[in-house]
Parts: C-alpha cells; sequence; structure tokens
C-alpha cells in the first residue's frame, strides 16, 4: 500500500496530466503532496492532478508508478475511489 501515480496521460489545459493517489488513507496522499509542494487546489476526489514535468520527481520521492487501470482499481479495493458526483465521505 502507498503513493501511486499513473503515466501522464489525462489531455487538460494543454499539457498532460497524472493522477497521484493512495491506496491506503487520504491523510497519507495529503502528507505526501504537502511535502513536494503540491498546492492543495490540485486534489480531485481521490487524487490529485500533476502536471507531466512533475512525474519522474514523483517517482523519485517515492510515488508507485502504476497503469492507470491499475491505480483505479487499487483505489476501488482500498474503498477509497470516489466517483464524480458522489459526495464526499
Amino acid at each position: 500500500m502507498g503513493i501511486l501515480i499513473d503515466p501522464p496521460n489525462a489531455a487538460g489545459h494543454g499539457r498532460l496530466w497524472s493522477h497521484l493517489a493512495s491506496d491506503a488513507s487520504y491523510e497519507e496522499l495529503h502528507d505526501f503532496a504537502r511535502t513536494l509542494g503540491i498546492p492543495a487546489k490540485g486534489f480531485d476526489r481521490d487524487h490529485y492532478d500533476v502536471p507531466s514535468e512533475w512525474y519522474a520527481d514523483m517517482v523519485a520521492a517515492g510515488a508507485e508508478p502504476v497503469t492507470s487501470r491499475e491505480l483505479v482499481a487499487r483505489l476501488l479495493g482500498a474503498g477509497l475511489r470516489r466517483r464524480k458526483g458522489a459526495a464526499p465521505g
């Protein structure tokens, strides 16, 4: 269990983005993000959006590279997946 990051393959605002998540807890995720200076406004339901140019730094800091499919599966397995429109829990 830990911090996960998928490849930067989500397009938006003229760049590519990765999703940074935790399959352990939101607290772990927020602590990791805070330590690396990721702005709180980058948090979206159950993950942080991070630009492609930060990917290598996230991995170097300990994020585990996984596929997008695996990231979602691990969030679901941990009960931490928050779908669009779902009330925050």
